[in-house]
């Protein structure tokens, strides 16, 4: 039963993702199932239209703005987990391997001081490879964070951060950069891709 299940999973619901969601590049061994993004995602999204622009998997309750000017590279979705906030009419550059945690906020372009109907220049992220954004995180405009960063839960990131940093809160009251010693071990560009 599970040979078939497996034979089914690879062969028909993979095809059906390929043509439900064209950016959609993840390993195509030991993520998470077809089926599985079909069931978490396709009806909300692509039948009632939640994010229904968007041709990678988005959460229900996610809002993407602006996913015309996202440039996002393979194993990232922007919006896949829930309450993700992504204003992108700034541009927004992903590379491979970026996770945003849920409840967490990206916006490029901020309201005028002046006059809350008008926003001012608008400033793009540009996000490195191998970056995970902890929950609740907030990256506003002109930010770049570099490779293989990790920012800890609860950051306000609105200062470059380095590559191979770690991002935390100190004392929940400054923000804290870390060096890491190590290389990121895992390559997705290697992987075999859905």
């Amino acid at each position: 039963m599970k040979k078939i299940a497996a034979y089914f999973d690879d062969s028909f619901f993979r095809w059906f993702i390929k043509l439900c969601y064209p950016a959609y590049k993840r390993p195509r061994f030991g993520y998470r199932k077809n089926y599985q993004v079909i069931y978490d995602y396709f009806f909300m999204q692509k039948v009632v239209g939640f994010n229904r622009h968007v041709p990678w998997p988005v959460h229900r309750t996610s809002t993407i703005i602006g996913r015309e000017f996202i440039k996002k590279g393979i194993c990232c979705d922007p919006g896949d987990n829930p309450g993700i906030f992504i204003n992108a009419s700034g541009g927004i550059t992903l590379g491979n391997n970026v996770n945003i945690g849920p409840n967490s906020v990206i916006v490029t372009s901020n309201h005028n001081k002046y006059d809350h109907r008008k926003t001012t220049d608008m400033k793009g992220v540009k996000i490195g490879n191998n970056v995970w954004i902890g929950a609740n995180c907030t990256i506003v405009a002109g930010v770049t964070i570099g490779d293989d960063v990790t920012i800890g839960a609860g950051c306000v990131i609105s200062c470059d951060i380095p590559t191979k940093s770690t991002v935390f809160i100190n004392n929940n009251i400054a923000l804290t950069i870390k060096p890491k010693s190590l290389d990121y071990q895992w390559d997705c560009t290697k992987e075999e891709l859905l």
